[in-house]
């Protein structure tokens, strides 16, 4: 039975998954190796329960049990030691995760689950450096994770069906929708959304039409609640690039390649919502969606 969960990575998705765990009972380890990113992370996550508790979905005493469900980490082979279930939701680049996954094979207990919250980078590959590759799955929530309903669990190649129905369940028990997936670049969520949002940035490069104008075409004639431009700074643009380069390296098709565009833009340091500048100029504080000058 699952009780303690580790959860690697104290950024956007690490703090929204230990928010989560944390609200609906279960202990929760954060680990982190910059102690002033974990504290950050605490205050996003009290931030964020003061959000719900204003909306009448939790209450001070549910709030005040959830920060007490969370122990800050700064060593992996502490937090991890009595661990059941570890999620490692690190930056999303290969070598890191593969990194992890080895400190972590060989200092969870032996019968833990290693789950990883990667949007695109191969559960098999990651499992291939454990010595438990039936126990390792993917578990890829939503941003922001508090709020979004679903989880693509990602069965790798050795994944076992114990673990598969383990964490379907462990998913269902935080109110979230659980969907299989097998292990293939993007699996099914970034598979379909990043090529579009690619070629929503090819419009906009190929002067189609401007920011505002694309994101209003999918926004009123698709009923998407939010532009893939704007979806795309809130993601991250070099979130969507590293997520685009793993799709055309895993199936060698030319249609995944990054537009000239975006791959210009995260050198320049225009990584969205993120570095205050993408499509969109943001500044805190301001609800307003501002095309950003150069594209104006």
């Amino acid at each position: 039975m699952i009780k303690n969960i580790s959860v690697i990575g104290s950024g956007t998705m690490g703090n929204g998954i230990a928010h989560t765990f944390a609200q609906f009972g279960y202990k929760v380890s954060l680990i982190d190796v910059n102690e002033i990113a974990l504290e950050k992370a605490i205050q996003t996550i009290t931030k964020n329960l003061d959000r719900q508790i204003a909306k009448g979905s939790i209450s001070e005493n549910q709030k005040a049990d959830a920060l007490n469900n969370i122990t800050n980490f700064t060593n992996v082979k502490e937090g991890v030691k009595n661990a059941d279930l570890v999620v490692e939701a690190a930056t999303e680049n290969v070598d890191l995760k593969l990194s992890i996954f080895r400190e972590i094979d060989s200092s969870a207990p032996a019968d833990a689950i290693l789950a990883s919250n990667t949007s695109s980078i191969s559960i098999t590959k990651i499992a291939s450096v454990t010595n438990r590759g039936d126990k390792v799955v993917g578990m890829h929530f939503m941003n922001p994770v508090p709020v979004m309903k679903l989880v693509e669990v990602i069965r790798g190649y050795q994944t076992s069906d114990e673990t598969t129905k383990t964490i379907m369940q462990l998913a269902a028990s935080l109110e979230k929708v659980p969907v299989e997936v097998n292990d293939y670049p993007g699996f099914v969520a970034n598979r379909i959304l990043m090529p579009m949002i690619n070629e929503a940035i090819y419009t906009l490069y190929e002067n189609v039409a401007g920011v505002y104008e694309i994101d209003t075409v999918m926004k009123l004639g698709m009923s998407h609640p939010m532009g893939p431009l704007q979806l795309a700074d809130f993601i991250g643009l070099d979130v969507c690039l590293a997520i685009l380069k793993v799709m055309q390296d895993g199936f060698g098709n030319p249609k995944y390649a990054p537009c000239p565009l975006l791959v210009n833009m995260v050198m320049a340091g225009k990584k969205g919502v993120k570095s205050g500048e993408g499509f969109y100029k943001y500044t805190a504080g301001s609800k307003e969606l501002v095309v950003s000058e150069k594209f104006a």
